[in-house]
């Protein structure tokens, strides 16, 4: 018998628990979703992987960082 279970590991108490069951290979395997934006992707090219890269740094850091190269 199996069992899925949903755990929140944006909190400490739901990154033990996940810890907790990687522990245990022999019973338990625990299988990460991809991101939202990459479930739909069959096939990128490595230049449209690269321009996502580009995109999140630029978002993050709030400047383009394209001209920085």
């Amino acid at each position: 018998m199996e069992v899925t279970a949903r755990i929140n590991i944006d909190s400490p108490t739901g990154r033990k628990l996940v810890r907790e069951i990687e522990k245990h290979k022999r019973v338990a395997a625990i299988e990460y979703p991809l991101p939202e934006d990459l479930q739909n992707c069959t096939a990128l090219s490595h230049n449209e992987v690269w321009d996502k890269v580009w995109d999140k740094l630029s978002n993050h850091y709030g400047v383009d960082v394209r001209k920085l190269r």
